[in-house]
């Protein structure tokens, strides 16, 4: 079992920054691809990044990419997003989660577990 908690969240502006980190429990942690997901008031959980379990490949949602960036310390069992060019629609509860496999799917159904959440809220 892996056991997640998020942490970096906060207030910021528009246009500005913010990296999150996700820590995670166990000796395992390479064995599992890692994703981020978020979810707004009054809406669905979405996708946003994922990375495979080396850190070689990543996949990001449109709405994202080009402007965050995830990676991963697997000797530190953490994975890191890190946020850019931020914008209002931006502001929601970002979770971590991870997957058993070699696969990043943007499907929230397929990961195993998950983080508490953080909370990004941007400011215009």
């Amino acid at each position: 079992q892996v056991q997640l908690v998020e942490s970096g969240g906060g207030l910021v502006q528009a246009g500005g920054s913010l990296r999150l980190s996700c820590a995670a429990s166990g000796r395992t942690f390479g064995y599992y691809t890692m994703g981020w997901f978020r979810q707004a008031p009054g809406k669905e959980r979405e996708f946003a990044a994922a990375i495979n379990r080396s850190g070689g490949s990543t996949y990001f949602a449109d709405s994202v990419k080009g402007r965050f960036t995830i990676s991963r310390d697997n000797a530190k069992n953490t994975v890191y997003l890190q946020m850019n060019s931020l914008k209002p629609e931006d502001t929601a509860v970002y979770y971590c989660a991870a997957l058993l496999g070699a696969y990043m799917y943007g499907d929230a159904h397929r990961y195993d577990y998950w983080g508490q959440g953080t909370q990004v809220t941007v400011s215009s």
